[in-house]
């Protein structure tokens, strides 16, 4: 059935293509030279259905002409009516309940044995509704906005024939039916048709369908193996219902929206664009006044600064100018005169190197040994204080002298393991003092990452090169 259907739709739109043709090409061509209407339709994009009127209900009238195989003389043109119930659901697509009701009228029977049929009908569809150009680059708003139509439907019609052999009788059908000869069908709607749109709520509605009716009888004979047909051609109005202010979603146009959205947005651009001119402008300003201030607090000051012998005291208040460079001056540049002096020589100062036994190196080098940190830290752990102990006790018996010497690994920055290293050394110093050594008899220096004692690229040797080196004398 559906197949047959298909071969139909195709058959029947070889025959009208140029129509639809024309018809499409005219309302594009109207909508592309439209201006728009007004720009109260404006509403922001991605904007929820509920911003748009979405429902409208349209009336129409027209002419209904049949086309069959079963009566081949004259078709005769009948009025029809019809009116619809509508709901966009987006800009370009909306789902149509189309009621329609008319009166077809043929002539002469393929064997012409039979003169006339008048057949009455109603018939009722839901068809999906699609708008061609609502979307529109060049205006704000469409005035034509071409569509078509495709959907299913259920027929009720009711076929009175009137036989060649006496004229003036009437047959209901020529089959028995039940309901006094009503014969009822499925049906499939297409059509294609201009809207065009008079205001923000009414529209005029020009169109053209036809119903591909899944039976031969609706002219209450079958001949042949092609289903009846109906077209109808028709000019209607349709109503937008719902709040005024809104604007209609099978008129709106997105791009117009999208358009506004970016005029707002280049004002505001605009606006914050001058704004930060005048504060630039404002700058400039007081920069070349503060220039102007510092040109001339230099060249009062080039006057107290010039120095043209070099000797250190200004031209200004220099009272002996030309002074021979690296002459000895005084505070008004003068030279000064020296007395001859006899300096005595120096004396030679005798340096004293500390002795250690070999129990008391012991001492050091368990000291050094034991000598552990908090990670990263500079304090220092339980486990040391033992040997540092016996070491301060040593340095104060035997009065000592003590240079600690702190390393670090080459891991982290430079400043980092610089500061570590002073802090660690300094740490041992307090703890030493803190245990009766003399300060003045310990010195702390840090060196960061400088001097390693074993490579930097093994764990091994990173251990190793973090380190306070003890030396005694």
């Amino acid at each position: 059935m559906y197949k047959l259907i298909l071969n139909q739709v195709i058959k029947l739109f070889s025959k009208r293509i140029a129509f639809l043709a024309v018809g499409v090409l005219i309302g594009m061509s109207t909508s592309a030279q439209t201006t728009a209407i007004d720009s109260a339709n404006y509403v922001q994009p991605f904007s929820k259905t509920s911003a748009f009127r979405t429902w409208s209900i349209g009336i129409n009238g027209g002419l209904l002409v049949p086309f069959n195989e079963d009566f081949q003389g004259a078709n005769y043109r009948q009025p029809g009516f019809g009116f619809y119930v509508k709901n966009q659901i987006l800009s370009t697509i909306g789902l149509q309940a189309d009621f329609f009701g008319g009166q077809a009228i043929g002539y002469n029977s393929y064997d012409n044995s039979l003169s006339q049929y008048r057949t009455r009908t109603v018939s009722a569809a839901l068809s999906l509704y699609v708008t061609l150009a609502n979307i529109n680059w060049r205006h704000k708003k469409s005035v034509i906005q071409p569509y078509f139509t495709g959907g299913y439907g259920y027929m009720a019609y009711q076929p009175v024939i009137t036989t060649e052999a006496a004229p003036g009788s009437e047959v209901t059908s020529l089959y028995k039916q039940p309901g006094n000869g009503i014969i009822k069908s499925f049906f499939v709607p297409v059509g294609v048709g201009l809207k065009i749109n008079v205001s923000n709520t009414i529209s005029v509605d020009l169109g053209y369908s036809v119903s591909l009716i899944n039976a031969d009888d609706f002219d209450g004979l079958i001949f042949g193996t092609r289903n009846d047909e109906i077209s109808y051609i028709h000019a209607g109005l349709e109503f937008a219902i719902g709040n005024h202010q809104k604007p209609q979603l099978a008129t709106h146009n997105p791009v117009n929206s999208m358009r506004t959205e970016y005029l707002k947005i280049e004002r505001l651009l605009i606006i914050r664009i001058n704004a930060q001119n005048a504060q630039i402008d404002a700058l400039k300003n007081e920069v070349t006044t503060k220039t102007e201030l510092i040109n001339n607090a230099n060249a009062s000051l080039l006057k107290f600064t010039t120095d043209s012998d070099g000797d250190g005291v200004p031209d200004l208040f220099d009272k002996c100018p030309g002074t021979p460079a690296g002459t000895i001056i005084d505070g008004s540049g003068c030279p000064l005169v020296f007395p001859a002096v006899t300096v005595p020589a120096p004396k030679q100062l005798e340096i004293v190197k500390a002795t250690v036994t070999e129990q008391e190196k012991k001492v050091i080098k368990d000291a050094v040994d034991n000598l552990q940190f908090d990670f990263d830290k500079a304090t220092i752990r339980e486990v040391s204080f033992e040997t540092l102990d016996k070491l301060a006790k040593l340095l104060v018996e035997r009065r000592l002298n003590l240079r600690l010497s702190g390393y670090t690994d080459n891991m982290g920055p430079d400043a980092v393991n610089l500061k570590l290293s002073i802090d660690r050394a300094e740490a041992v110093k307090t703890y030493l003092v803190s245990k009766g050594v003399n300060p003045s008899k310990i010195e702390a220096n840090g060196f960061g990452k400088e001097n390693p004692i074993a490579s930097n690229n093994t764990l091994e040797g990173r251990t190793l090169n973090r380190r306070v080196e003890f030396t005694v004398y």
